[in-house]
């Protein structure tokens, strides 16, 4: 049986590969352009080579915001002694070229699995772009010069959002809204916070184009290795040099090993459960009930994974995948409830 740290190691070398491909600059560029007014109009070389600045770092730099030993430049997690530790997936500074001079962001990139944590992660967002200004006192600023701050961003690439979330962008800021009167505010003063939330999807989906089937093909576990390549260097020009060729190979097995190992440690816990059931009706009888229900919840874990796979790996709904494998439509429906969300 696969034990849990093998799979939440396998899952944490996957984490860190996702997050490695998010970093390359082209790639950073390619989200910045599509997602933030910024850069709608800059060219995706002017964004990776000129506006994004020094190289990325990606959760590995820690930054006492509270302390007197402060560290230049950035980094990739903020300590407060108030507020704990925030480890950002990637961190780095941008230029935007505005009139003749440059403004400074900070932007921030989290790669997100989980959509429904326990709670909104677009709080989480706004909580982590708080955390980005209040670290800039004594770095980008000291004493009462507010005017210095510099505008956040963070950017949220979810990999399994809700259904209703499937292939949406939203974007999140301060606006100014007019209570009495008229005066309007110069939006720089006010304007420096931003979270966006990047939903990524079905391929069915008739927005699953531009940086979302770019960033699906790149980070999603549906495609192998020949596919990923072929779609983003046909598609989108993308360079599969010999390190991305290496970790997006990487990746691939990663994904293959992780969810077989679901399967077995799903059919182990089906065949202990049945076991266990039997048990409790009695010894002969318990044993043979056991046996017989640990069978078919292995039996159903087996075939829900091989349902699974050949939606990933072909691209087929859910009724496809089961028509293919044999399975009677009278069976449908205890497997659809467990498929919906990858339809």
């Amino acid at each position: 049986m696969p034990t849990e740290t093998n799979i939440n190691t396998q899952k944490t070398k996957y984490d860190a590969i996702c997050k490695s491909l998010l970093a390359k600059k082209y790639t950073l560029a390619r989200i910045m352009q599509s997602c933030m007014s910024e850069y709608q109009n800059c060219s995706l070389k002017d964004i990776a080579e000129k506006y994004i600045e020094g190289e990325p770092e990606i959760g590995k730099i820690k930054v006492l915001p509270d302390n007197s030993a402060l560290i230049d430049g950035m980094a990739n997690e903020d300590t407060s002694i108030d507020e704990g530790t925030v480890v950002y997936d990637i961190r780095f500074k941008a230029l935007v070229p505005k009139n003749d001079e440059y403004i400074n962001l900070i932007i921030n990139v989290e790669a997100q699995a989980d959509f429904n944590p326990g709670y909104p992660l677009i709080m989480r967002g706004i909580y982590y772009c708080s955390r980005m200004l209040s670290a800039q006192y004594n770095r980008e600023f000291n004493k009462s010069h507010y005017e210095k701050l510099k505008k956040v961003v963070s950017i949220w690439v979810c990999t399994e959002p809700t259904q209703k979330r499937i292939c949406t962008i939203n974007k999140y800021n301060l606006t100014e809204n007019n209570i009495i009167g008229s005066i309007k505010e110069n939006p720089a003063h006010y304007d420096l916070i931003s979270v966006i939330m990047v939903c990524l999807g079905n391929p069915n989906n008739e927005d699953y184009n531009g940086i979302l089937k770019y960033l699906d093909v790149l980070l999603s576990k549906k495609y192998t290795r020949q596919a990923k390549q072929q779609i983003l260097e046909n598609e989108f020009g993308y360079n599969f040099d010999t390190e991305t060729e290496k970790e997006v190979n990487e990746m691939c097995n990663l994904a293959q090993a992780i969810e077989d190992k679901g399967i077995a440690k799903g059919i182990d816990i089906g065949k202990q459960q049945g076991i266990n059931i039997g048990k409790l009706e009695g010894i002969n009888i318990g044993k043979l009930e056991g046996i017989n229900i640990g069978k078919q919840q292995g039996k159903f874990e087996t075939t829900l994974a091989n349902i699974q796979s050949l939606m990933y790996k072909v691209n087929w709904t859910a009724e496809q995948a089961m028509d293919a494998l044999n399975i009677p439509q009278e069976e449908w429906e205890q497997f659809l409830p467990k498929l919906q969300h990858l339809n």
